[in-house]
């Protein structure tokens, strides 16, 4: 263990990444343990989880081995005072009223579900691709018999309209969609 305390912190302060995934995996259980000691109001368990990974990321640049330390008592202690930090920030009395106050509902609450201009001007772009791919992706059948669909009719309605065999309409039409599923082609 102690060789791993002298060479893990000696690799990520060069830039290894995966010696720095190795201690963010070895330390990560004492960084979520101090991340549910901290929550607070203003402070939920991930932003306290985050600002661990703070105190580890300036453990592992600050690091000394020559001062007589542990890699892992000195990134503990870092950790917590990240979090003690964060904590008190939250705590501070210029941001009460945030902590405490009630959420505004989001847009998607509103009773009001009619589509704003913005939204008109896609969804016509939209329809306007859909149209042109149409066009110049499906072949006349797949067309007539998508077209069919889309105003009530069955397969075997359109079918028997066409004279085809309901196997070939339920086709095409399966063609007709996996076509237009895809991504535009523009």
């Amino acid at each position: 263990m102690p060789l791993l305390d002298q060479d893990l912190p000696a690799r990520a302060q060069q830039g290894d990444e995966n010696a720095l995934a190795a201690l963010i995996a070895r330390m990560m259980p004492a960084i979520r343990k101090g991340a549910a000691e901290c929550t607070a109001p203003g402070l939920d368990f991930d932003d306290a989880v985050q600002e661990g990974l703070i105190g580890l990321f300036h453990a592992v640049r600050r690091f000394d081995p020559a001062a007589g330390q542990t890699f892992t008592a000195y990134a503990a202690a870092c950790i917590r005072h990240a979090q003690q930090d964060a904590r008190r920030a939250a705590l501070r009395k210029k941001h009460a009223p945030l902590n405490y106050s009630v959420p505004l509902p989001a847009a998607e609450e509103s009773t009001d579900t009619r589509p704003g201009p913005e939204e008109l001007a896609i969804f016509g772009e939209q329809y306007a691709d859909t149209l042109r791919r149409m066009q110049t992706e499906l072949s006349a059948l797949e067309r007539t018999v998508l077209m069919a669909g889309l105003e009530g009719r069955t397969p075997a309605q359109t079918a028997r309209e066409l004279g085809l065999p309901a196997k070939n309409v339920a086709n095409a039409l399966a063609r007709a969609r996996r076509k237009l599923r895809g991504a535009p082609t523009t």
